[in-house]
């Protein structure tokens, strides 16, 4: 195969991603004038289904718009040897390997985030703001970015120079080690990631003693559910949309409430919603899904470790220089359709677990309330009540509130 030939197919496999996406995208759209469902048509009444609507079409137009953008500045990059520019702009620097890649990957990201900010601020404070979500201020903006690249510089960069000086030092088993350092970066990051991480975005506060804590304390005794974490998170600091999700275990499990949800649920409801991230981990969720990513990571790294130090690699990008970072932006590319299948049964399995967590809940507390509180979460959030089932296929890790309502109806 010659250079040429790979830097071809390269170009092929990035069009035909934008082309996929953007067909789903218009397949979906199609969709946003069908008639709801019965048994969703006390969701919205007509004005904020209206509103619903509006703010689809949108986001629609703003994502081809902005995603079409990005494809083209893409490909000028590689078509205009943005590689070989970027890669003896690092060099200019240091000799060494790890030194050069931080650099290189720093300019490319930093490039990235020059094009994407505004895009960003666009979506931000001017349609999320129209639609009444933006809570974010603007110096929160700028400090979100801030922490943003610190922690991609010290975190990802940390990670990148010991996978490289590994690839250095052992060779062609490089990849057994780069793949235990993702396995423990994984399991802290899922123990520590509430206690460490989350504090530098938001503050968290333990959920004040009342009726609220005691029906959760009540429901967590029942089910034999050892709970002494309950936290509220300042979610409303960015945006009036609600969440709440589950993290860690053993010791440092916990249940993390968004405070926009306290506030737009009742408190039966709310029991209802921790009842579904209790069942998650009753069911071991957290515990498959590092399983299958560390399992998918291992693979990953193994084919890389079979490629990433080809020269045409590098040549096919433009670059003269032979090298490790040049070496994982092809492999990366070349591995879409890989990613894409993996991703397609992480959502299929993301779908079942999720089933199985409203499932637990039904049965351990009630389905009712666990149905008006999604209702409510997808009316308060302007959610699309008609997607394409093809676009559901490729791109939803959660059932549709349909697929749901029936499930729990059952």
């Amino acid at each position: 195969m010659t250079t040429t030939t790979l830097f071809y197919i390269i170009i092929g496999i990035l069009a035909l991603n934008f082309l996929i996406d953007k067909i789903l995208d218009t397949l979906n759209a199609k969709h946003f004038n069908d008639p709801v469902p019965e048994e969703l048509k006390d969701v919205y009444e007509a004005k904020e289904y209206e509103k619903s609507q509006r703010y689809k079409k949108e986001n629609y137009r703003f994502g081809i718009l902005t995603s079409s953008i990005s494809f083209i500045a893409t490909l000028l990059f590689f078509f205009l040897g943005g590689f070989e520019f970027v890669d003896q702009l690092a060099r200019s620097f240091s000799n060494n390997e790890i030194v050069i890649a931080l650099i290189f990957f720093g300019i490319i990201m930093m490039a990235s985030d020059i094009l994407s900010t505004p895009i960003s601020y666009y979506h931000t404070f001017v349609i999320e703001e129209k639609y009444g979500f933006n809570k974010t201020t603007f110096k929160t903006f700028v400090l979100d970015k801030i922490k943003g690249w610190l922690m991609a510089a010290i975190l990802g960069g940390g990670i990148l120079s010991l996978i490289i000086w590994f690839y250095q030092t052992t060779g062609s088993n490089f990849w057994l080690y780069a793949w235990g350092i993702v396995i423990v970066f994984s399991v802290l990051m899922n123990l520590f990631y509430a206690r460490l991480i989350v504090p530098l975005f938001n503050k968290q506060t333990p959920l004040e003693e009342g009726s609220l804590r005691s029906k959760i304390e009540d429901y967590a005794t029942k089910v034999g559910f050892s709970l002494q974490n309950i936290f509220v998170i300042d979610g409303s600091k960015r945006s009036t949309k609600a969440n709440a999700y589950f993290s860690g275990f053993g010791r440092e499990k916990r249940i993390t409430l968004y405070d926009t949800l306290i506030n737009d649920l009742e408190e039966e409801e709310i029991v209802a919603v921790l009842a579904h991230e209790v069942g998650h981990y009753k069911r071991k969720h957290i515990i498959y899904n590092l399983a299958a990513s560390t399992i998918t990571m291992g693979v990953t790294f193994w084919l890389l470790s079979l490629f990433v130090g080809l020269p045409i690699f590098s040549e096919a990008l433009g670059v003269t220089t032979a090298s490790f970072h040049i070496g994982l932006i092809t492999f990366g590319i070349l591995y879409t359709p890989i990613s894409e299948i993996t991703g397609l049964v992480m959502n299929l399995l993301s779908r079942k677990f999720e089933y199985e967590a409203d499932d637990y809940a039904k049965n351990t507390f009630a389905a009712n309330p666990l149905i008006s509180a999604l209702k409510k979460l997808s009316k308060n959030s302007l959610s699309n009540l008609t997607p394409h089932p093809a676009y559901v296929f490729m791109h939803y890790s959660h059932p549709t509130l349909l697929q749901r309502f029936r499930n729990l109806r059952r």
